[in-house]
């Protein structure tokens, strides 16, 4: 039997790099690997669905899974995971002090219902009492004119988001002092005390670390996806998708661990490691559903009380039956 040749879109990561490399295998595929940021991936999927296998953004995939129309079936593989402490911008010269300082406040963001926003906005929420309707939303790119939303949305009333000039960008705001703030999963530009640029946390890390103390929650960005034709067709793809994908994020913890020699550019990763360890545990970059059950559910949770789901969304819908449960040996 002939294995089935699909392309594999996904961010150069080292979790999935034994895979790239042919350190690992998926049983049954022949992927043909296209490394593509993030932003390209999502577009291209959720306009054309391009891709036999992708990342896919939680956030746009719960929207198309709200709505029943999405074409991509969902894996418990999650590529991207980031605690979004460090994703609030501010001006430092405008008394923001406290998360509450934010209220009546404008802050820009590339995307309304981008995953990195849902989760800052469910924190902030959550932990400070600060609602999505209490702030000025500036919607543009953070450095390119033009950005727009990839899925249309219907937001609640009582929430204001305004598109920002077509030829300006929400850093350029924010350097010059016309919006007092970002969220974003990438820094801007004016980041930086020439510019009173500078975090809302003054210890992102500290911050998060709290958080999950209390919480148990290490959000998730992005998931994976594979064409809802091709699991139609071969239904043994999505268990068998997650069984390489696993096995290629065991492979990067062997190797992360190996301090030999550092297999980071960054100094300190071997002091990080065991920080995390101690702190999540020796999984902290888990895959599967019921390890990761209560965030999703908290996740949709927000999504659908933001106004981006039409409906509030299961955990279990987000994935295909046969990846919900693993072989026990």
């Amino acid at each position: 039997m002939t294995d089935l040749r699909l392309s594999v879109a996904v961010g150069d990561y080292d979790r999935v790099r034994p895979l790239f490399d042919g350190d690992v295998g998926i049983d049954g595929v022949e992927p043909v690997f296209l490394r593509l940021e993030p932003e390209e991936i999502f577009f291209r999927a959720f306009r054309h669905a391009e891709f036999d296998i992708c990342e896919l953004s939680l956030s746009s995939f719960s929207v198309k899974t709200a709505l029943g129309d999405s074409a991509y079936v969902g894996v418990p593989v999650f590529p991207s995971r980031a605690f979004r402490h460090s994703s609030i911008y501010v001006r430092t010269d405008r008394e923001i002090d406290t998360p509450a300082d934010l209220k009546g406040r404008r802050i820009g963001l590339p995307e309304y219902q981008l995953t990195a926003n849902v989760w800052a906005r469910a924190l902030l929420e959550d932990e400070y009492g600060v609602a999505p309707r209490d702030i000025e939303w500036m919607r543009g790119g953070i450095e390119r004119p033009g950005r727009r939303e990839k899925i249309s949305l219907n937001l609640p009333d009582d929430v204001r988001v305004t598109p920002i000039g077509e030829n300006e960008t929400l850093s350029g705001l924010l350097a010059r002092g016309e919006i007092d703030g970002l969220i974003g999963p990438r820094v801007p530009s004016c980041f930086g005390p020439e510019n009173n640029v500078g975090w809302l946390f003054p210890s992102p890390r500290a911050a998060a670390m709290d958080y999950y103390r209390r919480t148990a929650i290490f959000p998730v960005m992005h998931l994976l996806g594979i064409r809802r034709d091709l699991v139609d067709a071969h239904p043994w793809l999505p268990a068998t998708v997650m069984k390489g994908f696993t096995a290629a994020k065991r492979v990067c913890a062997e190797r992360l661990a190996d301090t030999s020699a550092t297999k980071v550019m960054l100094p300190f990763v071997e002091e990080a490691l065991q920080d995390a360890r101690q702190l999540m545990g020796e999984d902290f970059w888990s895959y599967g559903f019921d390890g990761n059950r209560a965030m999703l559910e908290t996740f949709l949770r927000h999504h659908h009380a933001q106004g981006l789901s039409p409906r509030l969304v299961s955990p279990e819908e987000l994935f295909h039956p046969s990846t919900l449960e693993s072989v026990v040996i």
